[in-house]
């Protein structure tokens, strides 16, 4: 397939790094190179076309090249509402999450936002939503295909957690997790690019979701594992994306 040939993806699908976006390419049955600043591929997988972008790592790498896939869609494809999900791994910050589990944000937040002293929420930007939703339908998507919801419930320990995810430039660990647990509760994880991405999408008015495998705990129990190898952790989050679009496909 030519560049000139694209035809309008069913999600574009932002990773910051190749580990992160191996597994796409490993399930893909197609792949064009994509005319962005960026490293970005068109992929067929599972017989439907989604763009991948590798954005690299932080807020403003990811901002920048979900931009310019965006008005490369805009050039291409007029008024094409695509839906825009966040891939990769993230750290592990809720005390029910584990390495190798996958978080599904149902809001976001940036997690080094404080303007509280002009009235705003920890975690709001002036002049942005206080929380940046998820797309409901895009988090039904994602329940449907996750273990627990299918048994009606989703316990500690289920594989999948669903709630706010954070973003922030500095890396939460176990001296910090504890206090940031505290000014943000029920948070399931932490990465670096999610929230930004949400913003983007947000502007465009395109459906966003993050779906990140963990592949950290930023503040673990004694008795946990902590640490598993990036590879494993993208894998489970590009197994999650692909089967959630299989199902909002449906």
């Amino acid at each position: 397939m030519s560049v000139s040939q694209l035809a309008a993806p069913a999600a574009i699908v932002v990773v910051a790094m190749s580990e992160e976006a191996a597994p796409f390419h490993a399930a893909a049955e197609a792949s064009t190179e994509l005319p962005v600043r960026v490293p970005a591929h068109a992929l067929t997988v599972q017989g439907r076309s989604l763009w991948l972008v590798e954005c690299n790592i932080g807020m403003v790498a990811a901002a920048s090249a979900l931009t310019q896939a965006l008005e490369l869609l805009a050039a291409r494809h007029p008024g094409a509402a695509v839906p825009v999900v966040s891939a990769g791994t993230a750290g592990g910050l809720g005390v029910e999450v584990n390495v190798r589990d996958v978080c599904v944000s149902t809001t976001l937040a940036y997690s080094e936002a404080d303007a509280r002293i002009f009235g705003y929420e920890l975690g709001q930007v002036p002049r942005q939503p206080a929380r940046f939703e998820a797309d409901a339908s895009l988090v039904a998507a994602a329940r449907r295909t996750a273990p627990a919801a299918q048994a009606g419930q989703e316990p500690p320990g289920a594989g999948v957690h669903f709630g706010l995810m954070l973003t922030g430039n500095s890396f939460v660990t176990a001296a910090t997790a504890t206090q940031v647990r505290q000014l943000f509760p029920g948070a399931v994880s932490v990465d670096m690019e999610s929230v930004a991405l949400a913003q983007v999408a947000r502007d465009y008015g395109l459906p966003f979701v993050s779906v990140r495998g963990v592949s950290d705990l930023c503040g673990p129990a004694a008795d946990q594992e902590f640490h598993v190898g990036v590879e494993v952790a993208a894998a489970r989050s590009a197994a999650a994306v692909l089967a959630l679009l299989e199902t909002a496909a449906a």
